[in-house]
């Protein structure tokens, strides 16, 4: 049986985040095997599996803020928003001189912040208990809501103007849900001449950096992250006795124990460095909202 633990991942391009958990269920060899946050098929970068009982933790590490390096090519429209679409539209030689570094530094900045967002047609949303890309793919209209999002860095690093168009890379810190796709697809819309996703990096998940992860193909060969250092390193962490530790197994609360704990959750560990479960407040009391089976992986 494999451990229980977390692993990150540097997908290479071309995989989808089903292939790259397929072939993490056989290197690894178990079942019990889930991701934190689909990469697209085009997109390289940082995937985090949870395996085994830490395929518990991913609830908390959904939703966490991410960090991607992108390339957006302006003046062509695809009905993906990103390379892997069919071009829909290009801007002429005339109207790309135009635009001027002053207008995208505006476009830009006018894309940062908390901002309202349509997620791209082409997504794994679900619309009806369907994914929104296969109602795409079938010639469905698929009308997707706005949602709000923050992105709290849209920063230029270089520029180039060639006949394909201007091409822009760029970092982009973000919360959990944006579409970098929708924030090229915006930008061009802004600017006039249309513009989409033509590489896409994810180099960080909340505080795990993908240069510290694996290749698919030497996964197998990674100690698996240990549950009490993810957790802890999310949410925080409190250290808890071998008696409390118990209790809280046992679904007790620990009494008065409140003012041990400062934000919404935490990491309850024993002194054994196992993760117990993540602790929540019942009023002055802690309690345990999941626990955690009592065999873990080392950390690294």
């Amino acid at each position: 049986m494999a451990s229980s633990g977390i692993a990150l991942v540097d997908k290479p391009g071309g995989m989808t985040s089903h292939d790259v958990v397929a072939r993490a269920r056989k290197g690894l060899g178990t079942r019990k095997i889930g991701h934190a946050g689909t990469l697209d098929p085009m997109a390289t970068g940082l995937l985090v599996l949870g395996v085994e009982g830490a395929t518990r933790l991913l609830t908390f590490l959904v939703g966490l803020d991410k960090t991607y390096e992108a390339t957006i090519r302006l003046g062509v429209s695809t009905d993906s928003d990103d390379a892997d679409g069919v071009e829909t539209a290009r801007a002429d030689a005339a109207t790309l001189a135009a635009v001027t570094p002053e207008a995208i530094a505006s476009g830009v900045a006018a894309l940062t912040g908390p901002i309202s967002q349509i997620p791209s047609t082409v997504s794994a949303i679900k619309v009806g208990g369907r994914r929104a890309y296969d109602l795409a793919r079938e010639g469905v209209d698929v009308e997707l809501k706005a949602r709000s999002v923050t992105v709290s860095r849209f920063e230029v690093l270089g520029s180039r103007r060639g006949e394909e168009g201007i091409e822009l890379d760029v970092v982009i810190d973000c919360s959990s849900g944006t579409y970098i796709r929708a924030l090229a697809r915006d930008l061009g819309a802004a600017l006039g001449i249309g513009g989409h996703l033509i590489a896409l990096r994810r180099t960080h998940v909340g505080p795990f950096d993908v240069a510290r992860a694996a290749s698919i193909d030497d996964l197998a060969d990674r100690p698996l992250l240990a549950p009490a250092h993810v957790a802890s390193a999310v949410l925080g962490r409190v250290d808890v006795t071998a008696e409390e530790a118990r209790d809280l197994r046992h679904g007790k609360r620990l009494s008065g124990a409140g003012a041990r704990m400062t934000g919404d959750a935490a990491a309850a560990v024993d002194p054994a460095g196992e993760l117990v479960g993540i602790l929540e407040r019942r009023g002055a009391d802690l309690k345990s909202g999941m626990n955690m089976p009592t065999t873990q992986g080392e950390a690294r």
